[in-house]
């Protein structure tokens, strides 16, 4: 039987912190930029967490 394989997209997407959690980034900063506010913007910088909800699923795309 083939090794089993992560998502490439995945891993692209989200890191593993020292704790365990999952880093992300957030999205809509990519472009079409002019019409967002800057406070808009400047929260967009930011990394944040992935919710619990979506743990698990995120979890089974990174494992190998």
């Amino acid at each position: 039987m083939p090794k089993m394989k992560s998502k490439s997209s995945a891993k692209k997407r989200f890191t593993l912190t020292g704790t365990g959690k999952i880093k992300r980034k957030h999205a809509y900063k990519s472009h079409i930029l002019t019409k967002k506010s800057i406070k808009r913007k400047r929260n967009l910088t930011y990394s944040t967490m992935v919710d619990q909800a979506d743990e698990k699923r995120v979890r089974e795309m990174l494992s190998k």
